[in-house]
């Protein structure tokens, strides 16, 4: 008995051995977390973050500039975030004027010169910022003369998603059919998203919104709504602005107001409240995509 206790337990030693080595060695392989296996990407908003995670899934580590809750016009870049985007290759910017690409692009460059920028709005068709005239004055106080929210419009994003993927298999090649697969199915989900708005809004006889900070241009542009904006330039509405939107409102039955998480609701309950309307939170840089799109969908509906 203690004979074939000897050779049982070196035996049984060298079995857990191998087994935890076989569970560690599996396991390093499939975690996510492991990032010296991934290509470590940059870019400035939450909604580039699933872009970004569709097409490269595992592959990729997406560092965020602008977090989640957020404003990008006013932001200031936190050190942490720069020595993070100091490591990536890649820099995927909206690049259709966003004041904190404006502000801070090139402190970003400095920080890692070899990195390369990539333009998510090539090939875009730009309108005008409604943020970029004072409508009482006519002074220009907008640094872009292009509305910057290109991403509100899925019709937009699948053109970005197209960058995006140009750029990741140019940085890594050998997985060019991973990619390639995961763009194609996302970008077919965009285009049924892109189907279920225009035939869930069809026949809808009120396209007028108001909005407490333009956000929506693309959005309006490409599914036949109008925005009323509320606030323009990051400056707080004069007293006649707000008259002047009330009277607007009033005019075209309007009963929502649309507000961002990342703006102060007071202006949008001081006018609700004159018009008897509801306050309702809509977030264009949510960090879920398609499902926030739904979200607003479903707002705009009401509207």
């Amino acid at each position: 008995m203690e004979k074939r206790l000897k050779i049982i337990v070196p035996v049984l030693i060298i079995l857990i051995i191998a087994s935890v080595f076989i569970f560690s060695s599996i396991y390093s392989s499939s975690d996510p977390a492991n990032e010296e296996d991934r290509l470590i990407v940059a870019a400035s908003i939450m909604p580039q973050k699933e872009f970004i995670e569709r097409i490269g899934k595992e592959k990729v580590h997406v560092v965020i500039m602008v977090p989640s809750g957020a404003d990008p016009h006013t932001y200031e870049i936190e050190p942490r975030t720069l020595q993070e985007v100091s490591q990536s290759p890649l820099y995927f910017e909206v690049g259709s004027g966003l004041e904190f690409e404006l502000n801070y692009m090139d402190k970003i460059k400095s920080v890692n010169p070899d990195m390369k920028v990539v333009n998510s709005s090539k090939g875009l068709d730009f309108i005008p910022n409604p943020e970029h005239f004072d409508d009482a004055q006519g002074h220009v106080h907008a640094e872009n003369e292009a509305d910057p929210h290109v991403w509100t419009s899925p019709r937009n994003v699948k053109v970005m998603v197209e960058n995006i993927y140009q750029e990741l298999i140019k940085a890594d090649p050998e997985n060019k059919e991973f990619y390639q697969k995961n763009k194609e199915e996302y970008i077919l989900e965009l285009e049924e998203l892109d189907g279920k708005i225009i035939q869930e809004i069809s026949g809808k006889e009120n396209r007028k919104i108001l909005v407490y900070h333009p956000s929506w241009g693309y959005f309006t542009r490409d599914y036949g709504f109008e925005q009323i904006a509320i606030e323009k330039g990051g400056k707080e509405p004069t007293p006649q602005s707000i008259a002047n939107v009330i009277e607007q409102a009033r005019k075209n039955n309007i009963r929502i107001i649309f507000v961002s998480p990342q703006f102060s609701r007071k202006n949008a309950d001081f006018i609700a409240g004159e018009l008897d309307a509801e306050v309702v939170l809509i977030d264009p840089l949510a960090p879920n995509y398609l499902e926030n799109m739904l979200i607003v969908l479903e707002a705009f509906k009401k509207s």
